[in-house]
């Protein structure tokens, strides 16, 4: 099976019982069912989310053929619609979009 590897970047809101309250959120247990389902659903094979102060990194192992259309899920709608009270788009960000993709701009094995 052939992966692929993404970087997204994500803000938060400066508010340090949000930042607890989103990370709860994220807790084993703590995310619904069916976002989990979507998320393999659109070729996910593996997902992490790091995070310093307010700034957030998402990394994703996927599929070739990431991201996958699906149909649409009323609860992770309903998950992304809360989800948004704790994040803060970055300034690059276009109207409605949240996790930014980033480009990878070192690679050690292609130094050695």
């Amino acid at each position: 099976m052939n992966l692929r590897r993404f970087c997204f970047a994500l803000d938060l809101v400066d508010d340090a019982s949000l930042i607890a309250a989103y990370e709860q959120r994220h807790e084993p247990g703590g995310v619904w069912p069916e976002v989990l389902a979507d998320i393999r659903a659109q070729g996910v094979v593996e997902m992490e989310i790091w995070r310093v102060a307010t700034h957030m990194v998402m990394i994703v192992q996927a599929r070739e053929d990431f991201p996958r259309v699906r149909p649409a899920d009323p609860r992770v709608d309903e998950w992304e619609a809360q989800m948004s009270g704790y994040q803060k788009p970055l300034a690059a960000a276009e109207p409605g979009q949240k996790w930014l993709p980033m480009t990878r701009i070192f690679a050690l094995d292609q130094h050695e």
